[in-house]
C-alpha cells in the first residue's frame, strides 16, 4: 500500500500503522535524507531475507547498514571506536553519511560480515525519525537500487509503488527522494578511508 506522509509534520497514527508493520516483521519502502530505501526491523531474520531477495543478493553476501536514532544507539551496536570517529561522527550526523564501524555482540548474526563490522546511520528525514523513536531500535537500511552502476536510483513514490507494490507492505510516500546516496567512511582502522563519495561534504578529511 502507498502511505502518504507529510515529511514536515509526520501523522501519528499513520507512523504508528508503519511501527506496527516493523514489529509485525514486514518490509517498507522509506524515505531517508538521500535516497529511499528498503527498510525491517533488524532483529526480524525473515524480514532481512525478503530485502534480500528483492535486492537480489543473498544473505551472506549481503552489507547492508542500520539507521540509527542517536549516537547512543550507534554505541549499542558497536565495538568502542577512536575519538577521532566519535568526533566526526558528532560534527556531521544527523546528515548523508555512513560510517563502517566494528559491530558488537547486539548486532544480530545474520548481519554480520566476515569483517565484523557495521555500517550506521542517523540520518535527518522527520519521519524516519519518528518510525526510530516509536520502535526504539535501529532498522535496516538498503538502498532502493538495482544493482547495476548505471541505472539511477528512485525518486518518485508513485513509480516506487508501481513496481514494488506486491513485494513490500508499506511505500511511504514522503515526496521525491534524492539522486545521490550517503557517502560512506570507514572508521575500523587507524585512518579513515572513504569507501564512496556520496552527498556528504568530505573536505574535513583533506
Amino acid at each position: 500500500m502507498l502511505l502518504e506522509i507529510n515529511s514536515d509534520n509526520p501523522n501519528p497514527r499513520k507512523i504508528k500503522q508503519v511501527i506496527e508493520t516493523l514489529e509485525k516483521g514486514g518490509v517498507i519502502i522509506y524515505p531517508t535524507d538521500t535516497v529511499y530505501g528498503l527498510g525491517c526491523d533488524i532483529t526480524n531474520q525473515k524480514a532481512y531475507e525478503r530485502i534480500c531477495r528483492i535486492r537480489g543478493i543473498k544473505p551472506d553476501k549481503a552489507n547492508f547498514s542500520f539507521i540509527c536514532e542517536n549516537l547512543s544507539h550507534v554505541a549499542d551496536y558497536t565495538l568502542p571506536f577512536s575519538n577521532e570517529a566519535f568526533r566526526t561522527m558528532k560534527a556531521t550526523l544527523p546528515g548523508p553519511y555512513t560510517y563502517i564501524l566494528k559491530a558488537s555482540k547486539k548486532v544480530p548474526k545474520m548481519f554480520k560480515n566476515k569483517k565484523r563490522t557495521v555500517g550506521v546511520r542517523i540520518q535527518n528525514n522527520n519521519i524516519t525519525k519518528a518510525i526510530l523513536e516509536g520502535l526504539g531500535r535501529p532498522i535496516l537500511s538498503a538502498s532502493l537500487r538495482n544493482d547495476d552502476d548505471f541505472m539511477e536510483y528512485h525518486t518518485d513514490p508513485y513509480e516506487i509503488y508501481e513496481e514494488y507494490d506486491h513485494e513490500v507492505d508499506i511505500i511511504i510516500d514522503g515526496g521525491y527522494g534524492r539522486t545521490e546516496a550517503s557517502t560512506v567512511i570507514d572508521f575500523t582502522d587507524r585512518s579513515p578511508v572513504i569507501i564512496r563519495q556520496g552527498a556528504g561534504d568530505t573536505s574535513f578529511m583533506d
